[in-house]
């Protein structure tokens, strides 16, 4: 099916907008400011990271699961404020962008590939942390996209280290 020019610029801009967000995304996380991270959901929003085994398998159990703004407000504070991990520092590599047509009630729903790479402060050697696609819907809030859901399914049988910071 050939789409109008018109559609076609929508289509074209909705991806861009799309893309942008990912960059505000990715840099929340690397710059660890998990509060804005957190801010980038809708409040009944829904957040999972897990294997693609158990994706596949149609088993919801992750590594990090959060179910409201307010769980990964929780999350965001305890990394903060209370938890005790290595310091690290984290770049997001988010590629191959794909989005659908907005269905009728307004959800967008996007796939994303993600690399995350790592260097834990006392050992200076960058390693594959992860590998990924994000399964995602999004929905717009005064004009704005946040994240309805995020399935963060990652690939690599193994999680290097430990699964501290958000991907």
């Amino acid at each position: 099916m050939e789409l109008s020019r018109a559609a076609l610029i929508d289509r074209l801009l909705l991806k861009q907008e799309i893309e942008d967000f990912h960059a505000d995304y990715a840099t929340a996380l690397d710059e660890q400011r998990l509060d804005d991270w957190a801010e980038m959901f809708t409040e009944d929003a829904f957040y999972v990271i897990l294997s693609k085994e158990n994706a596949d398998r149609n088993m919801p159990v992750g590594l990090i699961y959060c179910e409201g703004r307010g769980m990964l407000r929780d999350r965001a504070f305890a990394l903060k404020k209370t938890a005790m991990f290595a310091p690290r520092y984290t770049r997001h590599i988010i590629s191959n962008i794909r989005c659908e047509d907005p269905a009728a009630n307004g959800i967008i729903a996007a796939r994303a590939n993600y690399i995350v790479l790592q260097v834990v402060f006392d050992n200076p050697i960058a390693t594959l942390h992860q590998i990924g696609i994000y399964e995602d819907k999004f929905q717009r809030v005064g004009g704005v996209l946040k994240l309805a859901s995020r399935r963060c399914i990652y690939d690599n049988l193994l999680v290097d280290n430990a699964l501290c910071l958000p991907v």
